[in-house]
């Protein structure tokens, strides 16, 4: 792996933009983007990640991913020169979920779960820091973001600020994912699910919730009492079931699982 000491900077053609900056969630695409800018001599000028919390204390990254990206991706980085600033919000999902609504005929009830696809948390908790941070770096910035050449419709999605090394040199999903694997930059949450993610998404398939359910019962617990708080707009975790519904089918397969 080439070194960043090694890489050009800043594109030296006349009316270059002044800041090259990476978004990383330290998934496959976004680790594999830095490595691609590495490999390629690619402009670099920043990595930036927003961690959304559950709580102030309480990453809301699935814990093995929290890790990998504190004692495994972050001091790599750091090691090859690569500065990574770190953005929270001042909104975490708890306080999101218990904010009380002052409009409207729903008004005096908490916000509670976001509904399925329409997340809160991430206007909240994400957009809202990356837009203030964004305010901060002047208008001639290139954001590179890690969406994969066989990802056809997000790539359309891309403003003229955004780039895909990605897509530049042609690299899909698997390839990003072999690619760090090679680098020992995979994360360990690809053993239960495909897509990196808060541990209390709504769109999480079950295999997700029952790694959460199986090895992780002290966050399970926490979201057990957020379910059982009075007064929400919804009682609905996701499309189909609440949080407590979720808990008795995990329960019910492990007693079947138990007799048989």
């Amino acid at each position: 792996m080439t070194s960043p000491n090694q890489q050009a900077g800043a594109s030296s053609h006349e009316g270059a933009p002044a800041l090259h900056l990476a978004s990383v969630s330290f998934g496959k695409d976004s680790l594999a983007t830095i490595l691609l800018a590495l490999r390629h001599k690619e402009p670099l000028d920043e990595a930036v990640y927003c961690e959304v919390m559950f709580d102030e204390n309480t990453s809301g990254e699935v814990p093995e991913h929290r890790d990998f990206i504190y004692e495994t991706a972050l001091p790599r980085l750091a090691q090859w020169g690569i500065k990574t600033t770190i953005l929270h919000s001042e909104m975490t999902y708890v306080s999101s979920f218990k904010r009380v609504l002052r409009r409207g005929c729903r008004a005096g009830k908490i916000s509670s779960f976001p509904l399925s696809g329409r997340c809160c948390i991430q206007r909240d908790c994400k957009l809202a820091p990356m837009r203030a941070f964004r305010k901060t770096m002047p208008s001639n910035v290139v954001q590179y973001i890690g969406i994969a050449h066989d990802e056809r419709e997000r790539l359309f999605r891309l403003s003229t600020a955004q780039v895909s090394l990605l897509e530049k040199y042609e690299v899909t999903e698997s390839m990003a994912f072999e690619l760090c694997r090679k680098e020992g930059l995979l994360s360990p949450i690809y053993e239960f699910t495909k897509r990196s993610g808060c541990f209390f998404c709504p769109n999480a398939k079950k295999p997700e919730l029952r790694h959460l359910y199986d090895h992780h019962q002290d966050l399970w617990a926490r979201m057990l009492e957020l379910q059982a708080l009075p007064n929400k707009v919804t009682e609905y975790f996701n499309r189909d079931m609440s949080f407590a519904e979720l808990d008795a089918i995990f329960r019910f397969d492990d007693a079947q699982t138990s007799m048989f």
